[in-house]
């Protein structure tokens, strides 16, 4: 799968978070810090949420101190569903019942060992069609962006 992975900044977090992922044979397109350029939250929230809504990549992973502002400059974004995820059973309810298509983590609470189980929950589900009433009445919230 190819993944957008951006953080406002670079540490061991997120250089074991790319690691992981590139073990897990994921193409990762790298955005802010992680690839060298200085940009802040916003600026990365941002240009990972519209690399997920343009279809660059099919999902996208923001970091940052508290994971909560990359999130919300992802979910402006219209097309984005970004989910701050803690533990790896928010992490599945995200996928199963809001088909989210960003992950946001924390870089201050999640350690390496928490995030391989939020990733390892993050793919292990995906949304079951019974869930796709709900999903269409939130992307039909973009629709009324304006």
């Amino acid at each position: 799968m190819r993944i957008a992975v951006g953080s406002d900044e670079r540490n061991y977090m997120t250089d074991a978070l790319v690691e992981d992922l590139r073990r897990r044979g994921h193409e990762l397109v790298l955005i802010g810090p992680l690839a060298g350029a200085n940009e802040a939250w916003p600026e990365v929230g941002r240009a990972v949420g519209e690399a997920v809504a343009s279809g660059e990549v099919e999902q996208g992973i923001v970091c940052c101190y508290t994971g909560t502002g990359v999130s919300i400059a992802a979910n402006k974004v219209p097309g984005v569903r970004a989910a701050l995820c803690q533990d790896a059973q928010t992490a599945a309810g995200a996928r199963k019942w809001n088909d989210a298509n960003v992950l946001a983590l924390s870089l201050r609470t999640t350690t390496v060992d928490l995030a391989r189980e939020i990733l390892d929950a993050w793919f292990a589900t995906s949304s079951p069609p019974e869930e796709q009433p709900y999903i269409d009445q939130v992307r039909a919230l973009d629709a009324r962006r304006g």
